[in-house]
């Protein structure tokens, strides 16, 4: 049996880790293996790696040197974690997937979203989600939620003004619309309690829950 590969994408302060949290325990307490991970991280390269891109030090890293660190570090979380349990049967959930660098690199950052693309075709070797969720919040809000978070992990990205964030949202539109066949749109401006029922209502239709 073939497994699935489930993303979760957004802006920052959409909420999409926490969902990602509170979804595990609820498919461990009904009994439903699957794998929760992230990018970039996973396992041990692709952590090193996300040491040094979001390192908050690193403000002269370049804006294609930044692109390519995020490949290699997805790459290597495909074939050591992500595409072997998927093989085994497994549901594989990812916290941020190849649509995060095609809205932040891609359009964001002004590389392009055809060649951010083209990046991650050599580096994902044609391996898509078999489904995303994109939580949807305005930039305003989900920074509004980052400066009230204490336990969010602050990153070099933390940094970029308001101009930047919405300049990725404006990114993951265009994703969507190129993609749309595999993508979800998830109201993440609601309780979490309510995002979650969302979330899971969309997934019975995808796996047995």
């Amino acid at each position: 049996m073939i497994g699935k590969f489930i993303t979760f994408e957004g802006p920052e302060g959409a909420g999409k880790t926490t969902i990602l949290e509170l979804l595990m325990k609820d498919l461990q307490q009904s009994g439903i293996e699957a794998v929760f991970t992230r990018e970039p991280g996973g396992i041990h390269i692709a952590e090193k790696i996300r040491e040094v891109i979001l390192n908050k030090e690193h403000t002269e890293m370049d804006a294609r040197t930044e692109a390519l660190l995020y490949a290699a570090a997805r790459r290597q979380h495909l074939v050591e974690k992500v595409i072997p349990a998927i093989k085994n049967g497994e549901i594989v959930f990812c916290d941020r997937f190849i649509d995060s660098s095609l809205a932040y690199q891609g359009h964001a950052r002004g590389l392009g979203i055809d060649e951010v693309l083209s990046i991650n075709e050599f580096a994902i070797n044609g391996f898509m989600p078999d489904l995303t969720f994109y939580f949807s919040i305005e930039p305003e809000r989900g920074l509004e939620r980052i400066a009230s978070s204490s336990e969010r992990e602050k990153n070099r990205l933390d940094l970029e003004g308001l101009s930047f964030h919405k300049k990725v949202q404006e990114g993951y539109e265009k994703v969507i619309n190129r993609f749309q066949e595999r993508i979800v749109i998830i109201d993440a401006d609601k309780p979490m309690i309510e995002v979650l029922d969302d979330v899971k209502n969309v997934l019975k239709e995808h796996i047995q829950m």
